[in-house]
């Protein structure tokens, strides 16, 4: 089939996908926008893993407002260049993961961001746990490394379950968006503000 010119642009406008990857999902995806979209996600999630180690130096800050002004995120999510920024896609991620910040409050970044204070706080307060229950040593360190990826998982916006799909983590989303847009993209920092609250809750 023959695919229109404007159809193309408003894909790649959408995705930030080059020119002949938005052609080729299109023509997979006899033309539907929406199947051509996540056409170039499945065949990009592969690749995505080899774009991780690339520079991401543009981006945007990201600014959510919820709770009739009583809860607020600020993000910077970075990506390679200025025009991936601007796309609808990247918006849209910076717009569920200040969601995500927002509703789920996490401490840190991922795993490797938590710090080894409240990781040894963690350990110690899981051991007593697992040793009041009369277990053997070997079956509470098993216990402890559980319950501290279930900490983490909790904890830790990457591993977060997403908002809007459960079966899917927040590095999935990421991972997802970097197939579909073609280019690293990284989470800089964000913060999280909440009437009533002090630095040392949030």
């Amino acid at each position: 089939m023959v695919i229109d010119a404007n159809t193309v642009k408003q894909l790649r406008d959408k995705t930030g996908a080059g020119m002949m990857d938005c052609k080729n999902a299109l023509t997979e995806s006899n033309g539907d926008l929406n199947a051509a979209i996540d056409f170039l996600r499945k065949s990009g999630v592969a690749k995505a893993e080899k774009k991780g180690s690339r520079e991401t130096k543009e981006g945007l800050v990201y600014s959510y407002i919820h709770a009739g002004g009583r809860l607020g995120v600020m993000i910077e999510v970075n990506c390679e260049t200025d025009f991936v920024a601007k796309t609808d896609g990247f918006v849209e991620l910076a717009h569920n993961l200040a969601m995500q910040i927002a509703a789920t409050n996490p401490i840190a970044l991922d795993k490797n961001s938590v710090s080894d204070e409240i990781i040894s706080k963690e350990k110690e307060i899981y051991t007593e746990q697992a040793k009041s229950s009369g277990k053997p040593d070997n079956i509470i360190e098993k216990m402890v490394e559980g319950r501290l990826a279930k900490f983490y998982q909790e904890n830790c916006l990457m591993e977060q379950a997403y908002i809007k799909d459960s079966e899917k983590k927040i590095n999935d989303l990421v991972t997802e968006t970097i197939a579909t847009l073609g280019e690293n993209i990284t989470i800089n920092r964000y913060t999280r503000f909440a009437v009533g609250e002090t630095d040392s809750e949030n």
